[in-house]
């Protein structure tokens, strides 16, 4: 606290605090000192309700209006958005009596709809509420709007695949979670409207608010009549503010009382089949693919359109995104909260102000049956009344995939499901939703940048990169032979090297001989070839020679960099022990069929 209060900062702010609150403290002053202080004078008590009802009134109207129009503007990113947000703020922008003269315009006496009321828009409680809703609303529309944009649109994706509507939504994810944000924008449009005098003066003369009965008092009275309208001014602002402060807590919530548990019932698995050609931007996303297996996994880098795909499939990028089957069933044109779909997000997307037991009752027609089955068997139980803040990654992890499990789902949909998970219990989780998958039979489809994870999740694999599919089969195969060394290095293949055939069955690696499957490749062909570290075998005669670059113990197994030429080293791994030093010499096995190839150019003829 010293550091803090030695800061410039914190004196360049205390200045403007000095400023603020050397008027207050004066006028506390004068209020306590000075006998006559207005409360007596005629019409301040009348001037006082009337303010007090009129901004109440308005803030009714600006709420119930303003905040449906902060969370549009929130959302949208359209030109006519832009317009809107604009005309939203000219308020802000223009003198108070400029507004009233604008309004005069609209709704004064000899105007259509001045007539239309016999002129009772203006000089009433109805002018007044006009002219301070004016005034105030762009207060709590931009604060509202401020709040939405902060929320992570991935809760809302969410609770769409759990079965809510686009107004439910509102209700149950945006407002809650933004209601600090309208609260304090509450707080300004109300105080605003309480305050209003120069628009109020030309719409609503009549009869007085608090502010236009206390300037009548200075210009006509004087200075003392006015003291008693500023106290009651000053008072409700402390009152506004403070209860603007105060966070409602409900009553003390009982534990949650788990009823008897539920299984799922078996489900006839529905394998998701699609034809994505989606435009986001300047990305094109062009993917097919027929289901030959239950579970698929979507391996791709960051960037390669893996979430926008999952997105589609979900039904979030809508139906313009391409067909989409869920088994035999076509989900293209279905919305997205009627697809019963399972959809895990990227990262710990929970809804902070739920509950874990809300959070598995949250999908529309949630059994709490079966929301106890899933508690139980996801090792969740003794944790249902606690918030998200409060639980570890691993245990966040589980709350989602138990939530979408909770719906019943055709398909359960996996964004990266572990990536911000430590190891261990990355590890641990892989292996829970495998016992999952086996288990339920569900239809999954995963995505991730991690080979070991798409090799063990998955009986199917895509391989993407900027939005097109590099190869696709099943997963043996596609770890096995892989269709280009585009697609190895995304596998985790580290042993890339250059080479040429030289004969039928025999690569030059950098002038080392070594027995291939070159196929129906020409002789002078040159490649680009590849083996997985775990198939090459260190032997004790007859093999490949080599020497020991580096030996480093990870474990669980020894890595091994071993160079066959200044030009060519590979990484072996295994887990046998090894008794050697750098620069030793050793040899190796790499088996005939564990080599891949790749032809990079035409035939060539042969160096001499």
């Amino acid at each position: 606290m010293k550091g803090v209060t030695r800061s410039p900062l914190a004196w360049l702010g205390g200045l403007i605090a000095v400023y603020l609150a050397v008027p207050v403290i004066a006028f506390a002053i004068r209020f306590i000192g000075t006998p006559e202080r207005g409360f007596h004078a005629p019409g301040l008590f009348p001037s006082l309700y009337v303010s007090v009802l009129s901004a109440s009134i308005s803030l009714l109207v600006i709420t119930l209006l303003g905040v449906p129009l902060a969370y549009v503007l929130a959302r949208s990113s359209s030109r006519i958005a832009s317009v809107i947000g604009l005309i939203v703020q000219l308020p802000l922008a223009l003198p108070p009596l400029m507004s009233g003269i604008l309004l005069i315009y609209l709704v004064g006496p000899y105007t259509f709809l001045g007539r239309l009321f016999h002129g009772h828009l203006t000089n009433s409680i109805i002018g007044i509420v006009l002219a301070q809703s004016f005034c105030a609303a762009p207060f709590l529309i931009v604060a509202s709007r401020s709040a939405f944009a902060t929320l992570d649109s991935a809760l809302l994706d969410v609770a769409a695949t759990l079965g809510h509507s686009e107004v439910q939504r509102f209700r149950l994810v945006a407002l809650p979670l933004a209601a600090p944000g309208i609260r304090a924008g509450m707080l300004l449009a109300w105080l605003r409207a309480f305050g209003e005098y120069g628009a109020v003066i030309v719409l609503g003369y009549h009869p007085f608010s608090l502010p236009v009965y206390t300037y009548n008092q200075f210009s006509g009275v004087g200075l003392p009549t006015t003291i008693a309208p500023t106290a009651l001014a000053l008072g409700l602002a402390v009152l506004a503010v403070t209860f603007s402060r105060l966070h409602l807590r409900g009553r003390l919530s009982r534990p949650t009382v788990i009823p008897p548990a539920t299984p799922p019932e078996a489900v006839t698995p529905s394998p998701v089949c699609f034809d994505i050609d989606y435009h986001l931007g300047t990305f094109h996303l062009a993917l097919q693919y027929a289901p030959g297996a239950n579970r698929l996994g979507i391996l791709g880098p960051s960037g390669s359109g893996k979430s926008a795909l999952l997105r589609s499939l979900a039904g979030l990028n809508g139906a313009s995104a391409g067909p989409v089957h869920y088994g035999n069933r076509d989900m293209t044109t279905v919305p997205v909260e009627e697809r019963r779909v399972g959809y895990v997000a990227q990262g710990f997307t929970l809804f902070p102000h739920l509950t874990v037991w809300q959070h598995l009752l949250f999908a529309r027609g949630a059994s709490p049956s079966l929301a106890a089955y899933w508690l139980s068997h996801l090792r969740l139980d003794g944790l249902q009344d606690r918030r998200p803040h409060q639980l570890s990654g691993g245990q966040r992890q589980r709350v989602g995939l138990a939530q979408a499990l909770c719906r019943s789902p055709k398909l359960l949909l996996l964004d990266e499901p572990f990536s911000a998970l430590d190891a261990p219990v990355r590890q641990e989780l892989r292996r829970e939703l495998r016992r999952l998958q086996q288990e339920t039979g569900l239809a999954t489809a995963l995505v991730t940048h991690d080979p070991e994870e798409a090799a063990l999740l998955s009986q199917e694999v895509l391989v993407i990169a900027d939005g097109a599919l590099l190869q696709a089969g099943s997963t043996r195969d596609v770890f096995t032979r892989p269709a280009s060394p585009a697609v190895a290095r995304l596998l985790g293949m580290s042993n890339l090297n250059t080479g040429f055939v030289t004969a039928e069955g025999h690569l030059n690696a950098d002038g080392v001989d070594l027995l291939v499957d070159s196929g129906d490749l020409a002789t002078g062909t040159a490649v680009q070839w590849t083996i997985r570290p775990e198939r090459v075998a260190i032997v004790s005669t007859d093999g490949v020679l080599g020497t020991y670059i580096d030996i480093a113990d990870v474990g669980s197994a020894t890595d091994l960099l071993i160079g066959l030429t200044p030009n060519v080293v590979l990484h072996a791994r295994t887990t046998e022990v090894v008794q050697a030093d750098p620069g030793d010499t050793c040899y190796l096995e790499l088996p005939v069929g564990a080599i891949t190839l790749w032809p990079t150019k035409a035939p060539t003829n042969l160096p001499i």
